[in-house]
């Protein structure tokens, strides 16, 4: 069983920032999708793909998957890089 620990990224679509600072550790897929015969859904029988647990930091995800012998991939997150721009560029 395999897992990877990532920061959950900022949404792009809105400025705030809200649960920016969690952890996740997601499980990796057991068995690849494949498409329902019936209605054309991609789907598995894998149901550890629904679940997503949230922590505090990053040494808590370790913990908790060293705990549970859980072989995990901690991704960093990357910089923030802001592009500081007056209102009056947009007219230049």
């Amino acid at each position: 069983m395999s897992a990877r620990i990532y920061q959950r990224p900022k949404n792009a679509m809105q400025s705030g920032k809200a649960r920016t600072g969690d952890w996740l550790l997601e499980f990796a897929p057991a068995e690849a999708k494949r498409p329902d015969p019936l209605t054309g859904w991609a789907g598995s029988g894998d149901t550890r793909a629904q679940v997503v647990l949230t922590f505090p930091s990053a040494a808590a995800a370790q913990a908790y998957a060293d705990r549970h012998g859980i072989a995990v991939h901690v991704t960093a997150t990357p910089p923030r890089r802001l592009k500081l721009q007056s209102y009056a560029d947009n007219f230049r």
